[in-house]
């Protein structure tokens, strides 16, 4: 008995022995890309599709903007972050890459410089090249003929030069404080007639913003030809000067630091708090310096580095205009009559678990409702709002904001169910970056139509979708429940791809009553039924899930992991899937984003596949599915795999269980992970490239497969 008990011992001894030099060997920083490494590469592949000749050239351009409104973003917080850090003297290396702040810093210039190059040559490419064969063209002030000069004269007299302050820095008038990401010119003067040593002068002239960024000349019959707005007051700039001689003007743009800083232990009122912390925001630090290549001498930079205390690393010097996010107006400007160069129109479909004659009430008595965006319309998911508010069995509606459209449809049927007399509760989230002023807009909206308004926890971002609404029929309460991926935006339902359901199980809508209690009152987390709610329970159970799935595969050598989100960052999460590889565990991972997990690693990562989409749509839903030996545990969540949303934020994750909407879900995911078109995978060097497929046939799109998909109820009618 005793020589049993000390074997069982050294075994056990062993074995754990054997998990610590596991544990150990897989938190190596070679195993992981850096955070803001993999976000270039993510944004490379954004500028990759500028690049490709399969997209309409409008939407090529359309890709151009969004590459520089992500690089903007990029700078604002995440560079302005680490830039920081390095002013208030921390140095230590980050926990996954092992890089230090000084040494992200310099490898984000190195690729961000290369990046910022090759995306102006696609912009000369495009605007150069490929317009003109269109009869669209982006010309100098100096190519314009008489009729064209006549115009932008007289524009520039009655409606630019009203607009345009200029401001002279000297003793009396310091540099002036500018608002980050607008445009402006820098213009050194001399003074006529005077003969003094210091005689030349510097002013700034902003570009306004609240002017178009270009201007259509008139031109022959079916040709566009426009001017950039900078180029057009850089022509006239002397008018602004009068008794001075220009002699230059230099255009160039300032990105600051955007990032909030809330103190939410000693705020009594939050909506208050953050209102006086968004008037600092266009005040912040300064993260980078655009200019022009060519026009800006070294001693007029210099003079601006020192102003704004910027290291010459973050100088971007621009072969082109400056703040291509223009892009998105001008190719509205430009679309009609041109449309054969955008993306065929597409028309979100019916669902097709409700008919457009069924009441989504009634039908999700029956069962539950699978829907997913944009191929299927976002607007049952208003109908869903705006019915309880006028139902009268309705008593209460429930409800997560976290970002919503301009004019929401949403927002007015949350106020018309108070001004009804139900018993409406939002919480709205006030911190979500870059949406906090339209939040604290619709707040103050919401609670003087009568709602109940509440801004969430203490140091925490609610990010889950969910909406309950309560309602009593013949006597009884019925609680009817919206889960979702995304966020409740009519707007951008229609271009990022998402899933949800609403369900009336008695289960789900006591989870959702308990759910809504946590946040709202004082109370423990409760217990939920089918909810799994983070902070931390969420990582909670997908370690769970994947130690299942790792003791299935011992078992039965079937396992594997499917899983699509937009980013993957957590670095305990990140152990466990290598754990899962070690043991056989096939992981195959859709992440659009950034990606930290690194897979084809030899004896750590080989059964670890990285694909990323980028396309038409943006990849927007969480998907996490567990063969578990063919019970196929399917999960959709608000969440993604990111230490943020695992500890920051309040999450949902939520089990699939009607047969039907599984069988979509994993349908979609295998039909992903087949794409050839749009669909890069990553190496074990963290790089990555497309997908590779025989040439003597189609690539796969799978965007595309699910818009016809979602047609094909319609195709079959006629």
């Amino acid at each position: 008995m005793t020589t049993e008990v000390t074997k069982n011992s050294i075994n056990a001894e062993e074995y754990l022995q054997e998990q610590i030099n596991l544990l150990e060997e897989i938190a190596k920083p070679q195993y992981y890309n850096n955070r803001e490494l993999s976000w270039l590469a993510f944004n490379e592949r954004v500028l990759e599709e500028a690049e490709d000749v399969s997209n309409p050239l409008l939407e090529r351009l359309k890709f151009l903007a969004i590459f520089s409104s992500n690089l903007d973003e990029f700078f604002m917080v995440r560079v302005a972050g680490l830039q920081d850090q390095i002013r208030a003297g921390f140095h230590k290396a980050e926990n996954k890459s092992g890089l230090t702040p000084k040494e992200q810093l310099a490898k984000i210039a190195e690729r961000t410089q290369a990046l910022v190059r090759r995306q102006t040559e696609v912009y000369r490419h495009l605007i150069y090249d490929l317009l003109p064969q269109h009869n669209v063209h982006i010309a100098d002030m100096k190519d314009l003929n008489s009729t064209q000069k006549a115009f932008i004269n007289e524009m520039f007299a009655e409606t630019i030069f009203p607009v345009l302050t200029p401001v002279a820095v000297d003793a009396y008038r310091p540099f002036p404080t500018l608002i980050g990401k607008t445009l402006n010119i820098l213009v050194l003067l001399e003074q006529d007639e005077i003969e003094l040593e210091n005689r030349e002068k510097v002013a700034i002239v902003q570009v306004p913003s609240v002017l178009d960024r270009y201007i259509k000349v008139p031109s022959a019959e079916g040709e566009t030809v426009i001017v950039l707005l900078e180029d057009v007051i850089v022509a006239h700039i002397e008018k602004l000067f009068l008794g001075y001689s220009v002699k230059s003007a230099q255009a160039f743009r300032l990105t600051r630091n955007a990032d909030l800083t809330i103190h939410e232990e000693g705020a009594r009122d939050l909506l208050v708090e953050i209102e006086k912390e968004l008037k600092k925001r266009k005040w912040g630090v300064g993260s980078r310096l655009e200019v022009r290549v060519g026009e800006m001498n070294d001693e007029v930079l210099a003079y601006l580095l020192d102003e704004f205390e910027i290291e010459e690393a973050d100088v971007f010097h621009i072969d082109g205009p400056l703040d291509l996010t223009f892009m998105f107006s001008f190719v509205k400007g430009i679309s009609v009559g041109r449309e054969h160069l955008e993306y065929e129109s597409f028309i979100p479909q019916p669902p097709l678990d409700l008919q457009s004659d069924e009441n989504i009430f009634e039908k999700a008595l029956l069962q539950d409702i699978f829907f997913h965006h944009p191929y299927e319309s976002f607007a049952p998911i208003v109908d869903f709002i705006t019915e309880a508010a006028v139902n009268p069995n309705v008593l209460a509606i429930k409800q997560t904001l976290y970002r919503v459209s301009g004019n929401s449809p949403i927002i007015q049927a949350l106020k018309l169910a108070a001004e009804n007399g139900k018993q409406v509760t939002v919480l709205v989230e006030l911190k979500a970056r870059f949406d906090e002023a339209n939040n604290v807009h619709w707040a103050k909206e919401l609670e003087q139509a009568g709602c109940l308004v509440i801004y969430g926890m203490n140091n925490l971002k609610t990010h889950s979708k969910i909406t309950l609404v309560v309602s009593r029929r013949n006597g009884k309460i019925e609680r009817f429940v919206h889960l979702g991926t995304g966020n409740y935006n009519d707007a951008t339902a229609k271009i990022y791809t998402d899933m949800g359901i609403i369900t009336s199980d008695k289960e789900f809508g006591i989870d959702a009553t308990n759910f809504f209690n946590f946040l709202s009152g004082y109370t423990e987390k409760p217990k939920f039924n089918h909810l799994v709610v983070a902070p931390f329970d969420i990582r909670d159970e997908f370690i769970l899930l994947i130690d299942e799935e790792i003791a299935c595969h011992k078992q039965y050598g079937n396992g594997f992991i499917r899983a699509k989100m937009n980013s993957l960052t957590d670095k305990d999460l990140m152990m466990k899937l290598y754990e899962a590889s070690i043991a056989g565990v096939q992981v195959e991972l859709i992440i659009r984003g950034i990606c930290c997990i690194r897979p084809g690693i030899p004896g750590i990562s080989d059964n670890i596949t990285v694909t990323s989409i980028v396309g038409r749509f943006l990849e927007h839903s969480r998907i996490y599915w567990f063969h578990h030996n063919g019970e196929n545990k399917v999960y959709l969540s608000s969440a993604d795999m990111m230490t943020r949303n695992m500890i920051k934020r309040v999450e949902i994750l939520f089990p699939v269980y009607a047969s039907e909407a599984k069988k979509r879900i994993i349908d979609i995911m295998n039909k992903q992970l087949e794409d050839t078109a749009k669909a890069r995978i990553q190496d074990s060097n963290g790089k990555y490239h497309y997908k590779e497929f025989d040439r003597g046939e189609d690539p796969i799109n799978s965007q595309e497969i699910f818009l016809k998909d979602a047609l094909k109820p319609t195709i079959d009618e006629e």
